[in-house]
């Protein structure tokens, strides 16, 4: 019998369906609107800061635009080792088998939303694309509506600032780093114990692992509603298969598993010595390398892992023409002392006790028009943290709550859901209107863990 793939509509709450028509009318490409912004913020420096000229704005612009180079590829690495890792054979044979556990719909979505959050919180590349194939997994094995369940894996990636490839927290833990904004202003790097394994990062984490199963047990579409997956129409993407009978050299070597397990003896080797003799492995670069290694001797043999990094390389056009625009607006507003204008109407605002919130409020909004944690740190970063240090508020607690009004908004924020329904095979907007659900639980969660466990 041919399944039903006829769009019928699901049931939302209107306010979802408003909320994603606000965003089909006025947010543009996150290429043109981080040009956008960075005409605003000039505009806004030219007009309220101190030290605002022709000069400093464009000086400030060009010397930021190459600042963030070496941060934004490494956060593009991140994304590509993730996204390469994940589509290693075994890792792939232990997803089809975790996916056979579920017998019903309920239990599928729950199923790939933990999986997902455990995946995001490693890496928050790994969790994106995880996300999009244990869905495919799911609806290739199940009835079920092909939106709902892409928007519950989708939704584990709520976690992922709060974990340990936290942009903005790898980077207050990357000495040197340039957009370590806490290093810069107080000298200290944040390590992770400050950061991501404390209680008021942990808890709400868990309470959002144990809470969003069931709200997408209550979202769940009848079956008559259902609009399933159409594999036809978005089939698996080949595999690439080993040559038969007699090999050149050059073809040998590219499938031969040598030049997988050199990298691994050597990636190996250096862990051990990094143990054995406390050498500095942490921050982004220690979250690259551990992916990098791990993809390398997963895929078997060199021409597969640089197939899967060839695949994972089309995701990351649009995050290498933004990341230099915002640091070119974290330059312009370094230049002419625009974040102690910020900083001063925060200070007026809060106290010691709330200023992470009301930094976690910001990020909310900040998020829907810098939709990056690092582009996103480079300008709220420079005046959360100098607000903190002149109240006394908590550095660590208002950093994070940068991350997490980042990553709660992500929920309602099409570019990061492109790569995942553009993989998974389905329109953003029907995914969105699940991910609302988890927009508005995250926000509550991580609100309120801000306010009473700081």
């Amino acid at each position: 019998m041919k399944p039903n793939t006829a769009a019928t509509p699901v049931r939302r709450p209107s306010f979802t369906e408003a909320t994603i028509r606000l965003f089909e009318r006025t947010i543009p490409d996150p290429f043109v609107l981080a040009i956008l912004i960075t005409v605003l913020v000039a505009a806004i420096s030219a007009v309220f800061a101190p030290h605002a000229s022709v000069g400093r704005l464009v000086g400030g612009w060009y010397k930021g635009f190459f600042d963030i180079l070496t941060f934004a590829f490494q956060i593009t690495l991140v994304l590509v080792t993730g996204h390469a890792f994940a589509h290693a054979p075994p890792v792939q044979r232990v997803f089809k088998a975790l996916v056979s556990l579920a017998r019903t719909p309920a239990q599928a979505a729950t199923l790939t939303f933990v999986l997902v959050a455990v995946a995001s919180f490693c890496n928050w590349g790994l969790g994106l694309v995880v996300s999009a194939l244990l869905a495919r997994e799911v609806a290739k094995r199940m009835r079920v509506d092909f939106a709902w369940i892409v928007a519950a894996g989708f939704s584990g990636w709520v976690v992922w600032a709060s974990g340990i490839s936290s942009s903005i927290a790898l980077a207050q833990s990357t000495p040197g780093s340039s957009m370590n904004v806490v290093q810069k202003l107080t000298g200290q790097v944040l390590p992770f114990s400050a950061t991501v394994f404390t209680r008021f990062n942990l808890v709400p984490t868990l309470v959002m692992l144990v809470a969003m199963p069931f709200v997408f047990a209550l979202l769940k579409p009848n079956d008559a509603d259902a609009v399933v997956l159409d594999t036809e129409k978005h089939p698996d993407a080949p595999v690439r298969e080993k040559p038969q009978g007699k090999l050149s050299f050059a073809r040998w070597i590219e499938y031969s598993w040598l030049g997988s397990a050199f990298i691994g003896v050597a990636g190996v080797a250096f862990f051990v010595l990094a143990y054995t003799q406390h050498l500095a492995f942490s921050g982004v670069n220690a979250v690259i390398f551990v992916m990098f290694i791990a993809g390398v001797i997963l895929h078997g043999y060199p021409l597969a892992y640089a197939d899967a990094v060839k695949n994972a390389a089309k995701q990351t056009g649009s995050m290498m023409l933004q990341y230099p625009l915002y640091g070119g607006i974290m330059g312009m507003m370094d230049a002419t002392g625009l974040p102690d204008v910020i900083s001063h109407f925060f200070i007026a605002i809060s106290n010691a006790h709330t200023l992470p919130f009301w930094s976690y409020v910001c990020s909310l909004i900040v998020t829907f028009f810098i939709p990056s944690g690092g582009g996103h740190w480079a300008v709220q970063g420079p005046f959360v943290v100098p607000a903190a240090l002149a109240l006394h508020a908590p550095v660590p607690a208002t950093t994070m709550a940068v991350a997490m009004g980042e990553q709660v908004s992500n929920m309602m924020q099409p570019f990061w859901a492109a790569p995942v329904v553009a993989m998974a095979g389905i329109g953003v907007q029907r995914v969105l209107g699940f991910t609302v659900m988890t927009f508005v639980v995250g926000a509550i969660v991580y609100g309120a863990a801000l306010l009473l466990l700081v």
